[in-house]
């Protein structure tokens, strides 16, 4: 089965992916990067982690790949903004054929991409292969079924079991974060190791930014494949919409999102 983005790269996405940075979504990694790595990241998407990362490493040879133009795009002007355009590579490409030489970097890192991949065992062989010796494969993955939340109004089970279904039938696997472990040691990765880390949203803003960007994403980014895919309706997708809308406007609103994080000596 080839694989197909679930959540797409409308703006509700990119500026949701632009909230990122290596501290809320990379803490794991950064006590092994040191100025003058050189540094990979795989799905960059606006590149946001990439330029934090890309700090770390300073003056290290960073690249950041993606396999969307509009990605890649979004990513060029957010280091303009910040001024690393002139510090970090950007590429177009897939994670199950990275255009590099064998050992090419210290650390290849990838934020929630492995969910999206259809054989995330090949794209770990990839990551590995473009590491030199000495060098650490570094993922990090969400676990949808583990998604907790207060209090749970009507439509947000609906809108968990739509979005998993959805994920899977592209070809993903939106409980990757459980299976990095497992997925690295079928690559060859024989010395990881695992760990786990999650976001919350409670504070007001970050509910009301949380909840708005996954009732507008029913609309514009899963939810059109869902009902293409015959596993939700026009009507769910409203109710799925209110259901976010209902949960972001209470103030004991409370979401976490856990994630799987491996680190693998290569």
């Amino acid at each position: 089965m080839e694989h197909r983005y679930t959540h797409g790269h409308g703006p509700a996405v990119l500026e949701g992916h632009a909230r990122r940075g290596a501290l809320d979504s990379a803490a794991y990694l950064l006590p092994r990067l040191h100025p003058g790595m050189d540094l990979l990241d795989v799905g960059c998407g606006p590149a946001s982690i990439t330029a934090d990362l890309a700090e770390f490493v300073v003056p290290g040879r960073v690249v950041a790949l993606d396999a969307s133009p509009l990605a890649i795009e979004a990513a060029r002007a957010a280091l303009a903004a910040r001024g690393l355009l002139g510090g970090v590579e950007l590429a177009v490409g897939d994670a199950l054929a990275l255009p590099f030489e064998d050992g090419a970097f210290d650390v290849v890192h990838a934020h929630q991409v492995l969910q999206h991949v259809d054989d995330p065992v090949a794209a770990l062989k990839e990551m590995r292969r473009v590491v030199r010796p000495g060098g650490t494969v570094a993922v990090r993955d969400a676990v949808y079924s583990a998604m907790s939340w207060f209090p749970q109004p009507e439509g947000m089970d609906l809108w968990l079991s739509a979005y998993m279904a959805t994920a899977r039938a592209n070809g993903g696997e939106p409980d990757a974060g459980s299976r990095l472990l497992s997925w690295a040691r079928r690559a060859g990765l024989a010395h990881v190791t695992a760990s786990a880390s999650s976001w919350c949203f409670a504070a007001e803003r970050d509910r009301s930014w949380w909840s708005a960007t996954w009732a507008e994403r029913c609309f514009s980014s899963f939810g059109p494949r869902a009902c293409e895919l015959g596993l939700a309706t026009a009507a769910d997708l409203q109710a799925m919409a209110e259901g976010w809308r209902q949960w972001g406007a209470s103030d004991d609103g409370w979401f976490a999102v856990v994630h799987g994080e491996i680190l693998a000596d290569v």
